[in-house]
């Protein structure tokens, strides 16, 4: 996968990720933050446009923070939802090229 699809991935497992912590499903949330972690691995690794990086490296500080966090609540699936918008919005920068 290339980053644009990465990203897209990512963006999609954040949605659900923040659908589940409001419906209390805790286990597929930890299971998807796993998931969702390998992805950021591959895309750490993959070419990306310099006018991704400022939002890539503000999502991968902010990542590690909502899934330290243990208070999984209305305020944090919003976070998570908006950060799933954003990298919905986003991936079309993400590949140097296509």
């Amino acid at each position: 996968m290339n980053a644009r699809e990465l990203t897209l991935h990512i963006a999609a497992n954040l949605g659900r990720i923040a659908r589940w912590a409001l419906e209390g499903r805790m286990a597929r949330v930890e299971q998807f933050l796993d998931d969702t972690r390998h992805y950021l691995h591959e895309l750490e690794a993959e070419p990306k446009h310099p006018r991704f990086e400022k939002t890539w490296e503000l999502f991968k500080q902010q990542f590690e923070e909502l899934r330290q966090d243990t208070v999984r609540d209305e305020a944090w699936a919003d976070t998570v939802a908006t950060w799933a918008n954003i990298l919905t919005h986003r991936a079309t920068l993400a590949a140097t090229s296509e």
